[in-house]
């Protein structure tokens, strides 16, 4: 199943969101700009590219595996969100957490991935109560003792 995302190129060098391999869930995503980040550092990372989702889904940006293994670098709030009515830049907070070493991004490295999802909307109904349920009010590593 596939759902048409408007894309604007607000780098015309720089390529659309590509799926790698048949199957993935995301598209990567690029970096509009080269950038290095130290030590504990964060930046915000433009991606070059806008886009337009169909009411009822959602762009989510994930980051890559890969690059958290091998150089500590993920993103601050993951995923980030991405609603159908925004139409600015999409851009990536990257961090490295690396305690040593400074990482390097030059212009069109693979950042992130893009992945689009349907959403649900919810009614939000108030209610004196709460129904019963196998867990109850558990919280957090509550289900691990």
């Amino acid at each position: 199943m596939s759902v048409n995302v408007l894309v604007t190129r607000l780098d015309p060098d720089l390529p659309l969101p590509n799926y790698a391999k048949g199957g993935d869930a995301g598209a990567d995503l690029v970096a509009r700009v080269d950038v290095t980040l130290k030590p504990g550092e964060r930046s915000l990372v433009p991606t070059g590219i806008s886009i337009a989702l169909p009411d009822g889904y959602v762009a989510l940006v994930h980051p890559r595996s890969g690059l958290a293994i091998k150089h500590g670098v993920t993103m601050v709030n993951s995923p980030g969100t991405v609603d159908a009515g925004y139409r600015g830049e999409l851009q990536v907070i990257l961090i490295n957490h690396d305690p040593k070493e400074s990482v390097s991004f030059k212009r069109g490295d693979r950042i992130a991935q893009l992945v689009i999802q349907q959403v649900e909307r919810a009614n939000f109904i108030e209610v004196e109560s709460l129904p019963g349920s196998g867990r109850g009010s558990g919280g957090f590593g509550s289900t691990g003792r």
